[in-house]
């Protein structure tokens, strides 16, 4: 390589604010969740003061990471870091519901520890969870890179801004897309494939409200993409497979995508249908 182009890399580096890295960011994911689910652990302790120096560990190691740039402009890190485990009781108490949700949810669960231990979708809920506390904390980066290393892993993208309820039952999972203004109520069931995503990808909205809203008691099967910040799935309802949704459905509705023949020659053509109320 040229010298010059050496020069600017060097210069680059030099100018790189500091960051936790992603090794950093994955490993105290890690560590945190093995502390609330022993299925996860690869330590163990003889005695509560080594189990409590532990957690004083990890959240030192939150600090550390906090106090980095782009996050040193707040003076307020090592509160923000007491905060976040101040939060961990109702953190675990969310994620025992979704375990629960995820249980009953799929016939294949032979138990809740099944669950823990090899579900890609408590994965990435567990990381979501963690995220979207440091998210309303304020924190920069983290955040996201904990949703993304949960992302590399499942195969399932939440954005840590997302606004997620309880219950939440995510089954198989692969490819779903949870926007960053999505907004979930409880007792939702979303299977492989589901987009919730924008209808304008233009920066200058960036600060509106671009993904769905998707009610209580909700099922949205593989492959459905639901678009738009205006667009409600109502209550209690149930979207079908491979359907495309941009404006807003009744509660207790079932919509479902079919194929019908027409004419003589039986042509097929593509419906997406609703079935609304009752």
């Amino acid at each position: 390589m040229e010298e010059s182009f050496l020069k600017y890399l060097y210069q680059q580096h030099r100018e790189c604010p500091e960051c936790p890295t992603a090794t950093e960011v994955s490993a105290f994911f890690s560590e945190l969740l093995a502390v609330l689910f022993p299925d996860h652990a690869q330590k163990h302790f003889d005695s509560l003061a080594r189990f409590e120096l532990h957690v004083l560990n990890l959240k030192e190691a939150l600090y550390e990471m906090l106090y980095m740039k782009p996050n040193r402009e707040d003076m307020h890190m090592a509160n923000k870091a007491d905060l976040f485990f101040e939060r961990i009781p109702l953190i675990y108490q969310k994620l025992q519901q979704d375990i629960e949700a995820m249980y009953q949810g799929d016939p294949a669960a032979q138990s809740a520890r099944e669950v823990v231990r090899t579900y890609p979708g408590f994965l990435a809920i567990a990381a979501y969870r963690f995220a979207h506390e440091l998210h309303l904390l304020g924190v920069k980066i983290i955040p996201r890179m904990l949703t993304e290393h949960a992302h590399s892993i499942t195969g399932i993208d939440i954005h840590p801004a997302a606004s997620i309820g309880r219950h939440f039952c995510i089954d198989h999972g692969t490819g779903i897309v949870i926007g960053a203004t999505s907004v979930i109520g409880d007792h939702v069931k979303i299977y492989q494939g589901v987009t919730l995503g924008a209808l304008s990808v233009n920066k200058e909205d960036a600060d509106i409200k671009r993904h769905p809203t998707i009610e209580d008691h909700v099922v949205l099967y593989s492959g459905a993409t639901i678009l738009g910040g205006q667009t409600t799935i109502g209550h209690h309802s149930i979207i079908g497979g491979n359907t495309w949704i941009t404006s807003s459905i009744a509660p207790n509705s079932k919509v479902y995508y079919q194929q019908q023949a027409i004419g003589k020659e039986g042509l097929q053509i593509d419906q997406v249908k609703i079935k609304s109320g009752g």
